[in-house]
């Protein structure tokens, strides 16, 4: 599973004009799932993410978390996460979970985030054209990942 999360001071999710999610001081995070991936993948990678340190404390070091500033999270399923570029000019989805698990395995994610970020979370519309908004605090991006129930570097 691979998310991309970025610090927000606000972001929102739209499909066909309408907002459907919308936070303000949080965190984004686009959810990819592969075809290995578990439900153990799904909640480790929702720990990692609501422990996180990537907030300022009041000297100014990145020493919070999004319990800790009391953010909300937007998760937003994104396959094209998963992507394979490395030959060719065309992406390859071969290694993306299939639709109907992926979409089992987002709901699960959700679920776990729910648990874990006190303040709540927002979300996308699995499998929708969406339109997602966002104002990067930092601008502050991180990729994580998890296999074989371990967050691994990429």
């Amino acid at each position: 599973m691979r998310a991309v999360i970025q610090r927000v001071t606000q972001a929102s999710v739209s499909v066909d004009g309408n907002v459907i999610g919308s936070i303000d001081n949080g965190l984004l995070v686009l959810l990819g799932a592969y075809s290995a991936d578990t439900q153990t993948d799904a909640e480790k990678l929702a720990q990692k993410i609501s422990k996180l340190r990537i907030f300022a404390d009041a000297d100014g070091k990145t020493n919070l978390s999004v319990n800790d500033v009391k953010g909300k999270l937007l998760v937003i399923s994104q396959f094209t996460l998963c992507a394979d570029c490395a030959h060719g000019n065309r992406p390859s989805f071969i290694n993306a979970c299939e639709p109907k698990r992926a979409e089992q395995l987002y709901e699960y994610f959700k679920r776990c985030c729910e648990e874990s970020v006190e303040a709540g979370i927002e979300s996308g519309s699995f499998g929708a054209d969406m339109k997602v908004s966002l104002l990067n605090d930092g601008p502050f991006t991180i990729v994580l990942e998890c296999r074989n129930s371990k967050i691994v570097d990429i």
